[in-house]
């Protein structure tokens, strides 16, 4: 009877199966596309609400506060459980920013220099 008992609580406490457990690849790839959806959408979304609520002048000087979300990135490197999200999310973000910036300078210089 107590091998009964004995194989009943193992099969409790066993782990569960990988697709339960956290994926690296999934966790890694979903932290870079959510960083990269939020760098488009929060500041939209931010901006959007702002524009709704308030007059310009008074949007324009609280559109600065969107850096305030950046926290929840840091948040996630830094609890431990979460730190492999949070990485990714963060390369997300700044890798978006990157190409972003690179792409309106390229369009910025053509225009000009095609201008002269």
């Amino acid at each position: 009877m107590s091998t009964v008992d004995e194989s009943a609580g193992a099969s409790a406490e066993r782990e569960p199966s990988w697709r339960h457990r956290d994926h690296p690849t999934f966790a890694s790839l979903s932290g870079f596309f959510t960083g990269l959806l939020f760098v488009i959408l929060v500041p939209g979304v931010y901006a959007a609400l702002l524009s709704v609520l308030v007059d310009t002048d008074t949007a324009e000087e609280l559109f600065p506060l969107v850096l305030v979300t950046l926290g929840i990135p840091i948040g996630l490197v830094v609890a431990p459980r979460t730190r492999r999200f949070g990485r990714f999310m963060l390369v997300g973000i700044v890798t978006t920013a990157v190409v972003v910036l690179a792409s309106a300078g390229l369009v910025l210089w053509i225009l000009y220099s095609t201008d002269a």
